[in-house]
């Protein structure tokens, strides 16, 4: 996955806006003014998503490229290289998890 096809996924799930509210290179994603979804636009090495803690820790266990989130909470949020070569239907799977866990707390 590249960061035309994150972004593209992201933008496509639904009332989804889009923002750097950060700085100028980190793009945020969110759903009814939460964040589901980051990354860095300048060095597409990673993006943050939103989990639920057991599946978490589940996922950092059977996947070399999925890691504690990088500044987020350890406990909620993952890191997933971009670089590992986990297949494009776990990443959606993983970005429209996060995406339906906030969007549900609304």
């Amino acid at each position: 996955m590249n960061i035309e096809d994150f972004r593209t996924y992201c933008l496509s799930l639904g009332n989804v806006t889009e923002s750097f509210p950060f700085d100028e290179k980190t793009l945020v994603f969110k759903v009814n003014k939460k964040i589901f979804a980051l990354t860095n636009i300048d060095e597409f090495l990673f993006f943050n998503v939103k989990c639920n803690p057991e599946q978490a820790i589940a996922l950092r266990e059977e996947y070399k490229g999925v890691n504690p989130g990088y500044h987020m909470n350890k406990k909620h949020w993952n890191s997933i290289s971009t670089l590992d070569n986990i297949n494009t239907k776990d990443l959606k799977k993983w970005i429209k998890d996060s995406f339906n866990l906030v969007a549900k707390r609304n």
